[in-house]
């Protein structure tokens, strides 16, 4: 068995005559069953075995066309393909205007390993080329990203103040907003070699540490911790912590030492709590009317918190919506009126449980990276206005306190990642990438985002290539052996890099003169470099690769910078322009967004429960994370079509929402919006609040043949809206949507989403418009 790593595990596999073996980590208490999905996906008949080209770049060329994704494919070779993208490239970047009309799109999820990080590759190989169009912040966390170092510091500083083992030892309530689901914490960045997130929890409540759960979802915790479970209509949080921080301050529960002492702004927070500022007073009451909760529930809620010692949590989900700055603004405001913030284990924390990483101690060893090199090129965008930039070249956009113009992209290269799970409104995502003179795509697998390219290059997966595993916040370096060879004509992306930095005159600068193989080792030696400078001796590269794996040490306590800040706010403060928490922040109040006041503010969302579009479309759509997969990796895998009913994604509802709609168990049912539709499976579920329906993310698009904007296997970015945030942070606002459902009529389609496209093969690898026409 050989050593390797993932984001949802730490394992040991062999591939043999009966296929695939994986055992899991014996050190790992809670193994993810994801790691099933392997077996069943690394050989399976969705993997793009071979260089293929959309037929009408053979006949026609390049240019824009919204033949994407309808046309066949035709498999050429290497070379041909490569000189292609070459050629496309030679053109952009000898033009008058370089990489600014080239856009790398990436994201960090294609692959655990240090090395063969696919967006690692891609930057780097376009940044040696002169820079390309970038993005900033992420889909799960843009509105996290760009209002936390307004209010506190920088959001990476925030996650890491809050460890499990303080809250084991310290913490007496925890009040999770968005919840903490399980699931979530099954994957993490870089591997994890043991998940702990569920015995450090149920550790703090065998203590006597109480959990409730704020979500529209009951199983948005884990039932061992008999955690409270306060059912929110979704979207609302904002308006139950104002009716919180209300009680708070009308009982003078407030803790106006540290209030005084720690934040500014305090005084416009309270008169807008007290409707001093806009005539509504934020009472119990009044957010009763917006969250179903009732107003006395809310009162005792805001007691409870005042009387122990609190940790306030808010979760990746809750800033994925429509104003999704404010909930983290509010929460961390919540934790300053209560007085937590900064104690250990206790205070305000962002996003713990919804990855396995956070709330882990971090290595004192920094982890080595591929170097990405410099970026020639100014221009980017916020991760989720990829539609925006590619349908308004030109137009000009707000975003945190910078108005900016989308650059005229005529070249998309991706590597790593699915767009079509990530991205909003899918049908509207099909019309901007016919804009594009050149779609190119690394993928291992014929995802909508490979069907929606011209140059279709196929890439191994992460068993299929050797690598360096690591994450900042586990002890574990592992050796990721090559444990499948690449199936069919597949490479990695460093190799496909560069052969193209080859024939662009640029390869020693890209590769600096080192195979894969060197760098994995190189990196390593910079391990044991920056290891011996803490009195550590790893072993040299060769044993370290025989024995799979070496132990680094972790700090036993989070850094101590707010509970320094928090004794001495002068002598520690904090990053904001004022050095402490930001009730109200002048910063914001200068930028004049109209969508994000100055200070944490109730905004109806032009989509909840009490939007007029609620007539059509009365139920609450959550489109949150898979339990099944990571993101829409490994649909194809068996963990993950185990989940499926009639072949479709299962949709989560309430009985009486089902059964006023004639649906039963198991019956496949069409979601629909005036975005669009798609088919699913039923699962009637009590653990649903009413008028809530949930989806998961991550199945593949898979479009009606007859009916393109549905899509027939359950993808709900087919209903969600491509807006942002706000104009502050320009975030995904994929988590909540307006739906009706009703069961389905007819005839099932047939899911073709795991079934590659018409695909032409050359038998001499060479085409040409004559041999497809």
């Amino acid at each position: 068995m050989l050593s390797h790593s993932s984001h949802w595990g730490v394992f040991a596999a062999e591939d043999g005559p009966d296929g695939l073996v994986l055992e899991s980590a014996p050190s790992d208490p809670d193994p993810s069953p994801i790691l099933g999905n392997f077996p069943g996906a690394i050989r399976h008949p969705a993997r793009i075995a071979r260089p293929a080209v959309r037929e009408g770049v053979l006949v026609d060329g390049p240019g824009a066309t919204r033949r994407r994704g309808l046309e066949r494919f035709v498999e050429v070779s290497w070379d041909q393909a490569l000189e292609i993208v070459a050629a496309a490239l030679r053109e952009r970047y000898g033009s008058s205007d370089g990489g600014n009309s080239v856009f790398g799109g990436s994201y960090g999820w294609a692959s655990a390993g240090r090395f063969h990080h696919a967006q690692s590759q891609i930057h780097r190989f376009l940044n040696v080329l002169g820079g390309y169009v970038r993005s900033v912040n992420t889909y799960s966390s843009a509105a996290a990203d760009v209002i936390l170092p307004h209010v506190v510091d920088q959001k990476d500083r925030v996650i890491d103040s809050v460890l499990w083992a303080d809250v084991v030892e310290e913490c007496e309530l925890v009040v999770a907003f968005g919840g903490m689901a399980l699931k979530n914490t099954a994957v993490g960045p870089g591997g994890i070699s043991r998940h702990l997130v569920k015995d450090h929890m149920l550790a703090a409540r065998e203590r006597g540490c109480e959990f409730i759960s704020v979500s529209p979802l009951e199983d948005d915790m884990p039932e061992a911790l008999g955690a409270d479970w306060i059912s929110i209509r979704p979207g609302t949080d904002v308006a139950l912590m104002l009716g919180l921080a209300h009680t708070l301050i009308t009982h003078d529960l407030v803790d106006e030492t540290f209030v005084a002492r720690c934040t500014v702004g305090y005084e416009r927070l309270r008169d807008y709590v007290l409707g001093h500022s806009d005539g509504v007073p934020k009472t119990p009451g009044w957010a009763a009317e917006l969250t179903g909760i009732s107003g006395e529930a809310i009162e005792r809620l805001a007691m409870l918190m005042a009387s122990r010692r609190t940790l306030v949590t808010v979760s990746h989900s809750l800033q994925r919506a429509e104003h999704g700055e404010q909930p983290v603004w509010m929460g961390v405001a919540l934790s300053a009126l209560l007085g937590d913030f900064g104690r250990r284990g206790c205070g305000f924390a962002y996003a713990l449980g919804a990855m396995g990483h956070i709330g882990g101690p971090r290595l004192e060893v920094e982890l080595p990276s591929l170097p990405q090199g410099t970026n020639g090129v100014d221009a980017y965008i916020p991760v989720a206005r990829i539609a925006d930039m590619l349908l308004k070249p030109g137009e000009q956009f707000d975003y945190n306190g910078h108005r900016l113009r989308y650059p005229d992209v005529r070249l998309v290269y991706w590597a790593g990642g699915n767009p079509f799970h990530h991205h909003q409104d899918l049908n509207r995502l099909r019309e901007a990438l016919a804009r594009p003179d050149l779609i190119v795509v690394h993928e291992s697998f014929w995802t909508a985002t490979a069907r929606h390219a011209d140059v279709v290059l196929p890439v191994t997966t992460t068993l299929e290539r050797e690598d360096l595993g690591g994450s900042s916040s586990d002890e574990q370096v592992i050796a990721m052996h090559r444990v499948v060879q690449p199936v069919g004509e597949a490479r990695d992306d460093y190799e496909i890099f560069g052969d193209l930095a080859r024939r662009l005159d640029v390869e020693e600068a890209f590769t600096e003169g080192r195979d894969a193989r060197e760098w994995v080792a190189h990196l390593y030696e910079e391990l044991r470099s920056r290891a011996r400078s803490h009195d550590l001796a790893l072993p040299a590269f060769d044993r370290f690769w025989e024995t799979g794996a070496v132990s680094l040490p972790v700090s036993a306590q989070a850094p101590d910078r707010y509970a320094r800040f928090r004794a001495d706010p002068a002598g520690f403060p904090l990053s904001t322009p004022s050095g402490r928490i930001e009730l109200y922040s002048e910063a914001i109040a200068g930028f004049g967004y109209e969508d994000c006041p100055p200070h944490p503010a109730w905004r109806e969302p032009l989509e909840g429960a009490r939007s007029p579009l609620a007539d059509r479309f009365p139920l609450q759509l959550v489109s949150n994370q898979p339990a099944s997969r990571l993101h829409s990796q490994l649909d194809v895998g068996e963990t993950s079509m185990a989940t499926k009913i009639a072949g479709r994604e299962p949709v989560r509802m309430h009985p009486t929402d089902a059964a006023a709609r004639g649906v039963g168990d198991g019956d496949v049912v069409r979601i629909y919006n005036d975005r669009g539709a798609c088919l699913a499976g039923a699962i009637l579920d009590l653990r649903v609040r009413p008028g809530v329906v949930q989806l998961a993310t991550g199945a593949w698009h898979s479009p009606d043949v007859l009916d393109n904007t549905l899509c027939v296997h359950g993808n709900p970015n087919v209903l969600t809206r491509d807006a942002g945030t706000s104009r502050l942070a320009q975030g995904c606002t994929g988590q909540l949507t307006l739906v009706e459902l009703e069961p389905h009529q007819g005839p099932l389609p047939v899911v073709t989403a795991h079934v590659p496209p018409e695909l032409v093969h050359c038998a001499d690898g060479m085409a040409t418009g004559r041999d497809v026409v």
